[in-house]
């Protein structure tokens, strides 16, 4: 890929985020919440996060799923106005990013249980971004590798010895 796709590529991500950001914006002044909006790119993907007031929580839900549906819509909204399917992720409160950590833990926690037992273990079911964060932390260790098994929305992680 040239340096100038990749150009294209950042610039459109910022454009993504932009018009993310300004329907987000919209969304808390309707709901009346307070919060702050940061746009940044990460790899290949526009990252908007909220910050704020505890109403936020609000916008998180029960293990996120209100945070799932809001960043669902903000994608369609980025769609509409920009044509293209949108990969943006979606951060309030800081809610993922703790997710993303206890995720990392857990699936350092598991490989190694695995390397010292010596057998397979299969974690519960888990959603995409779930899996992705334990495959990612397995993958920094040497001695086990991973793999998903099963269909949604039971789909779960297998962590393997090598």
């Amino acid at each position: 890929m040239s340096k100038k796709n990749i150009e294209v590529s950042e610039e459109r991500l910022v454009e993504e985020g932009e018009v993310a950001g300004d329907y987000l914006e919209q969304l808390l002044d309707i709901l009346d919440f307070d919060g702050d909006i940061d746009l940044d790119v990460e790899g290949d993907r526009a990252i908007v996060s909220i910050d704020g007031s505890e109403d936020l929580d609000r916008l998180v839900g029960s293990d996120g799923a209100v945070l799932d549906a809001v960043q669902e819509l903000t994608r369609l909204a980025v769609q509409q106005e920009l044509g293209d399917r949108s990969r943006l992720m979606l951060d309030i409160s800081g809610w993922r990013a703790a997710k993303r950590e206890a995720l990392t833990e857990a699936g350092r926690v598991a490989a190694l249980r695995v390397l010292e037992s010596g057998e397979p273990e299969e974690l519960e079911p888990m959603t995409p971004f779930e899996r992705k964060v334990i495959h990612d932390a397995i993958a920094e260790i040497e001695g086990v590798s991973s793999d998903s098994t099963g269909a949604e929305p039971n789909r779960r992680v297998v962590v393997l010895p090598t």
